[in-house]
């Protein structure tokens, strides 16, 4: 038999997350207390500490399993073979996009404020992490000989990199984000 979830528990989970994202919307996730929080929230410093470390950490959390959705989708798009791979990495890069458009009011916080680094730090991290395991599954005739972990780095760095300007400039579209990642991808990238 499956375990439920208390109630209780599942509606503080949810009043802190939707509070740490109002929060971070509008302002530096550095400058938000736990005080803020819990007030936002309607819950108590204390039931917020049985449950998380800080703001930032609840913040990452939340960024992280929002984009591990798209990994989840990607594989599953992989694993069904019914598209090209130039069709793959545009839908992947699709929804990390999305995913960035979701929370843009936060990226724009944390981009702009160096006390913020941690927030784009995790976004580093997490393309990191994702490229390390795709090159380690990769089968291509074409993967580089190289280090495969400074590989990972040099292309996590780049895509952090190229969200960092798409959103410094309001001129620019999803789709150019996109069409500059797919640009840049190395071709045994698929």
């Amino acid at each position: 038999m499956a375990e439920r979830t208390d109630p209780r528990i599942a509606r503080t989970t949810q009043a802190c997350e939707a509070a740490i994202v109002e929060l971070a919307s509008e302002l530096p996730i550095s400058q938000i207390t736990v005080a803020d929080l819990a007030e936002r929230a309607k819950v108590t410093r204390a039931t917020f500490y049985n449950h998380y470390a800080s703001p930032l950490d609840l913040l990452i959390q939340i960024l992280l399993t929002d984009l591990r959705r798209a990994d989840h989708n990607d594989e599953e798009r992989r694993s069904r073979g019914d598209l090209a791979a130039p069709e793959l990495q545009r839908i992947s890069l699709g929804e990390v996009a999305d995913h960035i458009e979701r929370y843009k009011a936060i990226y724009r916080q944390a981009v702009d404020d160096p006390a913020d680094a941690a927030v784009y730090a995790a976004l580093v991290r997490y393309f990191a992490d994702y490229a390390t395991w795709f090159i380690a599954r990769c089968a291509h005739p074409d993967l580089p000989a190289a280090n495969h972990h400074i590989i990972a780095q040099f292309l996590a760095h780049g895509f952090a990199g190229a969200i960092k300007e798409w959103l410094s400039d309001n001129s620019l579209t999803k789709e150019d984000l996109v069409d500059a990642a797919v640009a840049c991808t190395p071709p045994w990238w698929s």
